[in-house]
């Protein structure tokens, strides 16, 4: 979802628009309050860790998903991810297998995180819950639904993206919040922010008054993987939440960037964009980049004409959640 540029006003001083759409946002944060008093909750017989977020689009919680799936893992610690799917066709529950399944049928997220730990897919995340303790998870990562209401959680993470923080403070479409950031704050046990140290200071600075939980800090990182990015030269192309942050990301490793294709969050690669993009990439004598969540996305007989460039968050502190664990005898 690409999110209007008013989103990311000012709260202090929203635009226009947002002012506009006032009304509207209310009525969203309201139908949401209610969504969650109502609803009835399974509590699964493990504890459920979930990474969610307040933000419409993308925050930060694929890489938060992976940091927690590697600590959880190096303390010997067998852990699963259950996830809706976006996009996928599949209702399941069923564990998300890369040999057999492909982004059309469970999403490009669970298809991705399969290749950490086992992953299931389920409209009904109750379900998807079930499944996968009976299949032997000690604890499960729930991917998203910090919304849903119909699943208990035992340690909630919001993650937030230090640069873009929680825009002008507003709901959906008047801002880019699914719930005010006060009312979603009040329901987390963490707020992770992920970005650079000047992101960092620019997200404390705007939003340090609402922190009512404490406040984990991360960065994603190029993950070394012995390519030379310097001068060479590129085509990079993107559907995720923020392409221009995977844009810079390129640029900052030295690679020649000679053009961008910023596409929709999940968007399908047909044929013809597909073509169209190899056609560009040939008359600039570029190589073809993009991110590892596109990359599952892809046919495979396109893949390998397109590198990767993968990234990692690393966590400037792991206390606060290695506590965390312990107390759910992780």
């Amino acid at each position: 979802m690409q999110a209007p540029g008013f989103w990311f006003s000012d709260p202090e001083r929203p635009a226009w628009p947002a002012r506009l759409l006032a009304p509207l946002g209310a009525l969203y944060a309201a139908g949401t309050a209610l969504r969650l008093r109502k609803a009835r909750q399974f509590t699964a017989d493990i504890p459920v860790i979930c990474i969610g977020n307040l933000n419409a689009g993308g925050t930060g919680k694929t890489p938060t998903v992976i940091a927690l799936l590697e600590r959880l893992q190096g303390r010997n610690v067998v852990a699963h991810v259950v996830s809706r799917g976006h996009g996928g066709r599949l209702p399941g529950p069923v564990q998300v297998d890369e040999r057999h399944h492909s982004a059309a049928d469970t999403g490009d997220e669970p298809l991705l995180l399969a290749a950490f730990a086992p992953t299931w897919v389920a409209h009904s995340r109750c379900d998807g819950l079930r499944a996968a303790q009976e299949a032997g998870a000690q604890v499960i990562l729930l991917d998203d639904g910090f919304q849903d209401p119909t699943v208990h959680k035992d340690l909630s993470v919001i993650v937030v993206d230090a640069l873009r923080g929680f825009g002008n403070g507003r709901c959906l479409p008047a801002g880019p919040l699914r719930e005010p950031v006060a009312a979603g704050l009040a329901r987390a046990d963490l707020l992770l922010s992920v970005g650079d140290t000047t992101a960092q200071a620019l997200f404390r600075t705007v939003w340090g008054g609402a922190f009512t939980v404490p406040h984990l800090v991360g960065q994603l990182e190029l993950l070394r993987m012995g390519m030379d990015w310097q001068d060479q030269s590129v085509l990079a192309f993107a559907g995720i939440g923020h392409p221009e942050k995977f844009f810079a990301t390129l640029r900052a490793t030295g690679a020649n960037v000679l053009r961008c294709e910023a596409l929709s969050d999940h968007q399908p690669f047909n044929a013809t964009l597909l073509r169209r993009l190899e056609q560009e990439a040939v008359s600039l004598g570029a190589q073809l980049v993009t991110t590892e969540k596109d990359a599952v996305r892809l046919p495979a007989p396109f893949r390998p004409k397109v590198l990767t460039l993968p990234v990692r968050l690393r966590m400037t502190d792991w206390g606060v959640l290695d506590q965390a664990f312990e107390r759910m005898g992780l």
